[in-house]
């Protein structure tokens, strides 16, 4: 052997011994990609629910309003400005306004159709108290200085629309959650099946580095080091569609908010627009699947490892 080959066999790195690229391996991160993408959607919408649930509960908690159903006989007008006139004498209250008719009708016009006569129709009328959020009135004693001193009316301070958005939103969380958890349960189940089928394929070698000394750490950094770079490429490539859509999205509303359908999607969802939060949520679950990954790879080979040795010491099994 000449000096020359000895230098090229020097210097010629060691095969891996798990390979760099296979159809297996991009397999996997096309799976792990799309569970990324669904996991990454979820923390969206679960953010973006949030998101209108506070901005619903926020209007509404600054808001109270004061209804008067119409009678016989009744001078509707002037037990609208009594009301209003009682709710202003209570600290907490910012300011009361009277729903005039036209604004009425304006209100009922999806359902009942343009150019309503409120004057043949029993329609309630209200009056609006914004109140202040920091220092609230006493509604128990404003609901009763007002029932007691202005016939046919009640006043609704929404506590009962607060609590039931409180619960929607907890319950969507809940949800959110558990298919979150799901998705990356059955992530972790890909990763140990892919993780076995990759050490089968290369049963022989890791058998003989593993009987001539080769720790099982030094064994089960190989295979985690490749698919840690599986599960990041995986995971990057889900939530950079999962960002791509949520932009689009939010785009679409935009330039339909005057349509009928971008009008019920802003009566929803305020302006559609996906929070920060959410895509810091979706960073997490990038760096979630990548380690995840890594983990779960390491400890399915120290297992397999520990099986071998377990056969090796029993040769009856």
């Amino acid at each position: 052997m000449n000096t020359e080959e000895a230098n090229t066999i020097r210097l010629r790195k060691p095969a891996p011994i798990v390979p760099p690229g296979s159809l297996a391996g991009q397999s996997l991160i096309t799976l792990i990609a799309i569970m990324s993408f669904l996991a990454c959607v979820t923390v969206g919408g679960v953010s973006l629910v949030r998101q209108s649930a506070d901005i619903w509960q926020g209007q509404i908690a600054r808001e109270a309003t004061i209804q008067i159903r119409p009678a016989r006989d009744f001078d509707i007008e002037g037990a609208l400005v009594e009301a209003r006139a009682i709710a202003q004498d209570f600290d907490g209250v910012r300011d009361a306004r009277i729903i005039d008719q036209e604004e009425t009708a304006g209100l009922l016009e999806p359902w009942l159709g343009a150019g309503l006569d409120l004057e043949e129709l029993p329609v309630p009328r209200l009056v609006v108290i914004t109140i202040d959020e920091n220092d609230p009135p006493d509604f128990s004693a404003m609901r009763q200085a007002v029932e007691e001193a202005v016939a046919n009316a009640t006043l609704d301070d929404h506590r009962a629309w607060v609590a039931r958005l409180v619960s929607m939103a907890r319950t969507t969380v809940f949800f959110g959650v558990a298919i979150l958890m799901l998705v990356i349960a059955a992530l972790l189940l890909t990763v140990v099946f892919a993780t076995r089928g990759a050490m089968s394929s290369n049963q022989e070698v890791i058998e003989v580095l593993h009987f001539i000394g080769a720790r099982g750490g030094f064994i089960a950094r190989q295979f985690e080091r490749r698919f840690f770079m599986i599960g990041l490429t995986g995971g990057a490539i889900g939530a950079a569609l999962a960002v791509a859509l949520g932009f689009a999205v939010s785009l679409w509303a935009r330039a339909n908010v005057t349509s009928a359908q971008g009008e019920q999607l802003a009566a929803f969802f305020g302006d559609f627009t996906v929070p920060w939060t959410a895509y810091a949520g979706m960073l997490i679950v990038l760096a979630l699947v990548a380690a995840l990954t890594a983990l779960t790879t390491r400890l399915t080979v120290i297992n397999v490892l520990y099986e071998i040795d377990e056969r090796r010491a029993d040769p009856s099994r």
